[in-house]
């Protein structure tokens, strides 16, 4: 059932929280990976090793999809999948940011049904899980109404004109490292929106998904479509994040 698998992946995310700041600001090694895919740090993979251990033990029968994990087409054939990023916000970590969380979700069907995105390093945790609240610490969230100039995650690129055929919409751009975070503060209604017209692995984006559409967040790719998990090619082509009235005026502006 989704609870029993949220109240699994919540403590392992602490303990896994425990384990990444005891690598944090001590000057953890880091390697460059392949592809200009950016950097990984012993705390990733450390991470990820405990998450592996004690969430595959506990649930034999699932998939297994993780940024540090070598992907298996296995996978595939499996109807619940883990989806995790061990630490999100790897190069926030590497600087001693506090702006780094874990990402656990498990899905089910291609859809999330439990989810939890942890900031160790500010104690604080996001959860939900299918037919169930969104949670801050454990109490509610919601997103706020949207104000004439919404504060929204996203960066210059995805705000050029060749985007937006109805007009570039309106707002102030805000930035934070953690895309799962992102999810999460739209959902509790610290910011307005998300936008990225840069692919998005599933591993960053399933755990803050659910936890954004519990509260009435829509969630979508730059064309409308809502986000499947465990595709073979984990991404999906970019994202949109916002309240229903605000994800209407941006697809507006998208199909004009």
């Amino acid at each position: 059932m989704p609870e029993n698998d949220l109240a699994l992946i919540l403590g392992a995310a602490e303990a896994a929280g425990r384990i990444a700041l005891g690598f944090w600001r001590q000057s953890p090694k880091v390697w460059e990976k392949p592809d200009a895919q950016g950097p990984v740090t012993e705390a990733d993979l450390a991470v990820n090793a405990h998450l592996e251990r004690v969430l595959r033990a506990a649930r034999p029968g699932y998939g297994w999809l993780s940024e540090e994990s070598t992907d298996s087409p296995a996978r595939l054939d499996c109807a619940t999948v883990f989806v995790l990023d061990p630490i999100d916000g790897t190069r926030s970590f590497i600087e001693g940011a506090e702006s780094f969380s874990i990402s656990l979700a498990v899905v089910t069907e291609g859809r999330p049904v439990a989810a939890v995105v942890h900031l160790p390093a500010t104690g604080v945790t996001y959860a939900a899980h299918a037919g169930g609240p969104a949670t801050r610490n454990g109490k509610g969230i919601a997103p706020r109404a949207t104000p004439p100039l919404p504060q929204v995650l996203t960066n210059r690129t995805a705000l050029e004109p060749e985007f937006w055929p109805g007009g570039v919409p309106p707002c102030k751009r805000n930035f934070r490292a953690s895309l799962a975070w992102r999810f999460c503060l739209v959902a509790e209604g610290a910011f307005d929106g998300l936008i990225s017209m840069r692919p998005a692995w599933e591993w960053d984006t399933a755990a803050g998904a659910l936890i954004a559409e519990r509260v009435g967040v829509v969630v979508s790719d730059p064309s409308g479509r809502p986000l499947v998990y465990n595709a073979a090619h984990p991404q999906a082509e970019g994202l949109l994040v916002a309240p229903p009235g605000l994800h209407g005026d941006w697809m507006a502006r998208r199909r004009a």
